[in-house]
């Protein structure tokens, strides 16, 4: 133990003479890691606050040690994966009841590292890949294996319903502080800054379409929770501006095709049973999102048909998105392109992780040309149409698990759960067409890997009750 000691203590002492701050915080990060091993709890805990609350809103305020804190995040999603793997390793008796899709997510991991490996182009391409693909996928096997109970799982529930309620008044904040300085600088897109805490820059940019996702997700488990009787309500009537009114504030034109995409899945059934119901319900969701649309449209100087035709143009024909040469629907068929019969390797099996964003090689082939636009163009670049198909399939079996719950689950929470989870994967597939964020944004990360890890678990406890 003392020789072990004076070996950590002459390390940490390199560390500190280095002087560079990224190198001393992951050591930091890496001390605290280490001591927080017995405690996973804390470690989500974490996770959680710095990943939603923290990480986001730092680049437009102490924008010097954003990276570090990020980076600080990402160790603590990897300790979390350690600490999960390690548990099961030594208990294998926690694998029993896995969910299908948590093995497939395991599956998915596995295969992006032999790829990768199989594949290897360089350290840093590959490690910043992989960075940015797993960094929170420690909180999803977390949640699945490790002995969280009831308690816990209900904090962090309240947890993610203030935080979704601290969206309105964090974006109000950006709207009337950061948007009127920078829209000399950025035009009508300094808009985008409204993100909440999801993240946003002063040199350009914003995750507002984050935000937007997360907030619809939040108001799809008020209504199922009420959909069960567990909700008044006044409660939900005084939740729900919370919940719209940054929609409106952020100016996110996606609102139009989210907030219906939501109210279809969690009603599709009525239009069966209560068809007129249904009916009412979806034209007045269908309406507010065409007022919201519209409103958007009108802020510009420009006339609405020519912003109609330029949204269309640069989302389903040929012009590229913003500086470049790409956009949402050409960004396949370019793939598909250069891949095809000419690299069918290629085509099947990607490039290895890292390899179409930022200094990744096959970016460097493109340069300017935006290959890395959306998750699905990354995924297919990098991981081909096996990878894709794993990635997707992850969400096709999370999705039948939720359909079960729903189904067969007495428990009226559960049944409520389950049927928001299903809206929340609807979501998240149309994320994957509409940015890259779920391969790259701590903040959507989290969101993401605590709803698969939250829908392990109630598959775990309630699968037969």
């Amino acid at each position: 133990i003392v020789f072990a000691s004076v070996l950590m203590a002459m390390l940490f002492g390199l560390f500190a003479v280095t002087a560079n701050p990224i190198i001393i915080s992951l050591a930091i990060a890496l001390l605290a890691g280490a001591i927080l091993l017995a405690r996973p709890a804390w470690i989500v805990w974490m996770t959680l606050l710095l990943g939603l609350l923290v990480v986001g809103i730092l680049p437009l305020h102490f924008d010097f040690i954003s990276s570090k804190v990020a980076w600080g995040v990402s160790l603590l999603g990897f300790f979390l994966m350690l600490i999960a793997f390690f548990g099961v390793a030594t208990s294998p008796n926690k694998l029993k009841d896995t969910p299908f899709f948590i093995w497939v997510a395991l599956s998915f991991l596995v295969y992006a590292l032999l790829n990768s490996f199989i594949q290897w182009h360089s350290a840093g391409e590959f490690l910043g890949g992989f960075k940015r693909y797993f960094q929170m996928w420690g909180l999803l096997f977390a949640l699945c294996w490790l002995a969280f109970d009831e308690k816990n799982i209900h904090r962090w529930r309240i947890f993610f319903l203030i935080t979704a309620l601290l969206q309105l008044p964090f974006a109000l904040y950006e709207l009337i502080v950061f948007v009127p300085s920078l829209r000399s600088t950025w035009g009508v897109a300094a808009v985008d800054v409204v993100a909440g805490t999801f993240g946003a820059s002063m040199e350009g940019g914003g995750s507002s379409g984050e935000m937007v996702l997360f907030l619809i997700i939040m108001l799809a488990f008020l209504l199922t929770r009420r959909m069960e009787k567990l909700l008044s309500v006044a409660y939900l009537m005084l939740s729900i501006p919370f919940l719209l009114m940054p929609l409106i504030l952020g100016e996110t034109k996606s609102v139009v095709i989210m907030l219906p995409l939501m109210f279809f899945m969690l009603y599709r059934h009525e239009m069966f049973v209560r068809f007129h119901y249904w009916l009412m319900g979806f034209v007045v969701i269908v309406f507010l999102s065409v007022a919201i649309g519209y409103y958007y449209l009108s802020l510009s100087d420009r006339s609405i048909d020519k912003q109609l035709e330029d949204t269309i143009d640069y989302n389903l024909q040929e012009k590229g998105y913003g500086k470049m040469y790409l956009n949402r629907t050409t960004v396949i068929t370019f793939w598909f392109k250069q891949q095809g019969v000419h690299d069918p390797v290629s085509l099947m099996f990607g490039n290895g992780l890292g390899s179409s964003i930022g200094a990744g090689h096959i970016a460097k082939r493109y340069p300017g040309s935006g290959i890395g636009l959306t998750a699905v163009s990354t995924l297919l670049w990098e991981m081909g149409l096996f990878g894709f198909g794993l990635f997707i399939a992850i969400l096709v079996f999370a999705w039948r698990c939720a359909l079960r719950l729903q189904r067969e689950s007495a428990v009226p929470l559960v049944r409520a759960d389950a049927r928001a989870i299903q809206a929340a994967l609807a979501l998240f597939v149309f994320l994957l067409f509409y940015r890259v964020s779920l391969l790259e944004l701590p903040s959507i990360q989290v969101v993401f890997a605590a709803l698969l890890g939250y829908l392990a678990w109630l598959h775990r406890r309630h699968s037969f009750t």
